[in-house]
């Protein structure tokens, strides 16, 4: 969750297109993530046919995500675009009922439901109307439907790859997605200035490392709406770093918000395990017992 905070910063301080700090991100944690599992290569040889397709579909909604997302900070705050980035629990919750059964205990949904609402005060900071805001919220709303399906497909996945290999892959698609979309934009994406390679080393090792990939090692364990309830302390890690790094100043009410975020995220916590979810076996676990 502090590690998700910084990411609306980072994309802030660069002066890049959006989907060149997006491909560069990628490449940099791939060549982070590289060293601590190269044993687990081999194990792509292994990997389905449909398989495939799912890590295929996985990096590309994970990319339109990024690039939906990281572009409506150039059109909106970051309070407001942080804000309906925490709506991603409500789609994957209704999603994992349709597709995985889960089921959410009442006091878990009381839960959520507060860090809503305290979510929506942290970003009420964003009163002004005008159309770029608008086209940001938009933007940021199709980012958040777009990582919500990309979370979906890692739950089912993960049944059957590891999760350190399947955070591999979809960052490899991700990245060639980003490339691809560079290439045909004429966008550069060479010839940055050191503080730009900076931001795009940051971004892969703070957000991606220490936020993307563990939450996809989560999955192997938890329910997926449970993983993407940690979003909602992103409006107030990101809002008060946005203060004091680019004066974006909040409010008394929106501290509140804050407040009733984590108190939401304690509740649904700490109740949402009420919900029976199925058991499903870690894929690392197993490899360990087939060793």
């Amino acid at each position: 969750m502090i590690a998700i905070s910084f990411s609306p910063i980072l994309v802030r301080y660069s002066h890049a297109p959006v989907s060149v700090q997006g491909m560069w991100r990628m490449l940099f944690t791939l060549v982070v993530m590289l060293p601590f599992g190269r044993s687990q290569l081999g194990s792509v040889r292994r990997i389905a046919r449909r398989d495939w397709l799912l890590l295929l579909a996985a990096g590309f909604f994970l990319a339109l995500h990024f690039l939906l997302w990281m572009a409506s900070l150039d059109y909106t705050s970051i309070a407001s675009s942080t804000i309906i980035l925490s709506l991603e629990p409500v789609f994957v919750m209704f999603g994992a009922y349709f597709v995985f059964k889960d089921r959410t205990n009442k006091w878990a949904l009381l839960g959520m439901a507060l860090a809503l609402v305290g979510a929506v005060c942290v970003g009420s900071g964003d009163s002004g109307v005008s159309a770029d805001a608008i086209r940001g919220d938009v933007l940021s709303l199709l980012g958040t439907l777009a990582v919500a399906v990309n979370m979906l497909i890692a739950k089912r996945i993960l049944t059957r790859v590891s999760s350190y290999l399947y955070s591999m892959i979809v960052f490899a698609v991700t990245g060639l997605c980003f490339a691809a979309y560079n290439v045909a934009l004429g966008y550069p994406m060479f010839g940055y200035a050191g503080r730009e390679w900076l931001v795009f080393a940051l971004l892969a090792i703070v957000p991606t490392v220490f936020g993307h990939m563990i939450f996809n090692w989560l999955l192997s364990y938890v329910k997926a709406a449970t993983v993407s309830m940690t979003v909602l302390a992103e409006p107030v890690g990101a809002s008060i770093l946005g203060m004091l790094i680019f004066r974006e100043m909040i409010t008394g009410f929106q501290l509140i918000g804050g407040a009733a975020v984590i108190l939401g995220l304690i509740l649904y916590m700490r109740f949402e395990h009420a919900a029976p979810a199925p058991q499903i076996e870690s894929p690392i676990a197993a490899d360990r017992t087939a060793g």
